[in-house]
């Protein structure tokens, strides 16, 4: 009988799935990178998924983010909870809060995999230090203009801070898809083959090159 995962398990295999779903993995941000790549992977087998942040849906959300009109001024962490349910029933935990030096620690204790989808440098760099103190596999994923990039703990760099207003970034919805379907293949290859691989994404000659591997 087909399941909700059929095509994944014809492609990958059974056992394959199986360590997909044993993973657990949390996404920093739940906002045009980290909805989309949550709603993304838990239709491939992921199941043991997390993901925090401390915002709420705004209007200038919609375009490019997993939400809906209705769900202006709701937490994000919380739709997106709901949303994953409702569409391929299962359960990711919802931690809308704030990730700052004091608790990260805690916050991203007990993970296989951290994936790093911050829109803003300072909650990127705590990530970063933290997941390298406790050597905790990292994947940060970013965008900028038609530009998008995702790196391992081991090579990346934390950007300077523009201290512009990060809902006026200049932001395309098909990039913000290139990246998020590029990372869902990174995370699967690195749980099931255990290759780091650092890719860089230009939408406008739809370029997808691999810049390293480890």
């Amino acid at each position: 009988m087909a399941t909700k995962l059929h095509h994944e398990v014809i492609y990958r295999g059974k056992d394959q799935i199986e360590k997909l779903a044993k993973s657990r993995v949390i996404v920093c941000g739940a906002g045009a990178l980290g909805s989309n790549l949550v709603s993304h992977i838990a239709r491939q087998g992921f199941k043991n998924l997390a993901v925090i942040d401390r915002d709420r849906v705004e209007e200038q959300n919609i375009g490019t983010q997993v939400y809906a009109i209705d769900d202006i001024g709701a937490l994000k962490a919380d739709i997106l909870r709901s949303l994953i349910y409702r569409e391929v029933g299962e359960n990711v935990e919802a931690i809308s809060k704030e990730l700052t030096d004091k608790n990260a620690s805690k916050l991203l204790k007990g993970y296989d995999i951290v994936v790093d989808g911050f829109d803003n440098s300072p909650s990127r760099r705590i990530v970063t230090e933290i997941c390298k103190e406790s050597g905790t596999a990292c994947l940060h994923i970013g965008v900028n203009g038609d530009y998008g990039e995702l790196r391992w703990n081991e090579t990346y760099i934390v950007p300077s801070d523009a201290g512009d207003d990060i809902c006026d970034y200049p932001l395309a919805r098909n990039l913000i898809l290139l990246v998020t379907a590029v990372a869902g293949e990174v995370l699967i290859r690195y749980i099931l083959e255990g290759k780091k691989e650092s890719y860089s994404i230009t939408l406008g000659d739809l370029s997808i090159n691999l810049d390293d591997a480890i």
